[in-house]
């Protein structure tokens, strides 16, 4: 079942060949129409969110999850290049890590992440985690208008 004709383009910017199945496999059977797209560090995230090299024809996504432990420029880098950046930062970024470190968690906050969660290591937690991003981001909250010019 999808909810209205709107499809949402998510980026999911994870290293895990497992978590990115996993997030594939929950959002293919939830509610939301959508389209998932996946780089596998931060580096190619930012080439993604910038429309560079082979990304030059991408969409720009209506949400990012991304994990912080990532190979080349790690998530906390890729979140405050963004929020500091006025095409990228009304682009809601949860953040869908491993670490349950404290200063991991003001740091994201400190950085205009807008949404922290601890992976679960159990598979069904994991896929019940993912659909309530789902529910949340796609169905609840009002997500900006890609059309919306950025502040000056």
């Amino acid at each position: 079942m999808t909810i209205g004709n709107h499809v949402i383009d998510i980026l999911l910017v994870e290293d895990s060949p497992g978590d990115v199945r996993l997030t594939r496999e929950a959002l293919k059977e939830g509610r939301v129409a959508n389209r998932l797209h996946v780089v596998g560090d931060g580096e190619e995230a930012l080439a993604f969110l910038r429309r560079e090299g082979t990304f030059g024809d991408v969409p720009s996504p209506g949400l990012i999850l991304l994990d912080l432990n990532l190979p080349r420029l790690d998530g906390r880098e890729v979140l405050r290049i963004m929020k500091s950046d006025p095409e990228l930062r009304r682009i809601p970024v949860v953040v869908l890590t491993t670490s349950t470190s404290d200063s991991d968690v003001h740091q994201v906050y400190d950085l205009a992440g807008n949404c922290y969660i601890a992976k679960p290591v159990d598979f069904d937690r994991f896929l019940e985690v993912i659909r309530s991003i789902e529910d949340f981001w796609l169905t609840v909250v009002r997500l900006p208008s890609r059309s919306d010019p950025p502040p000056s």
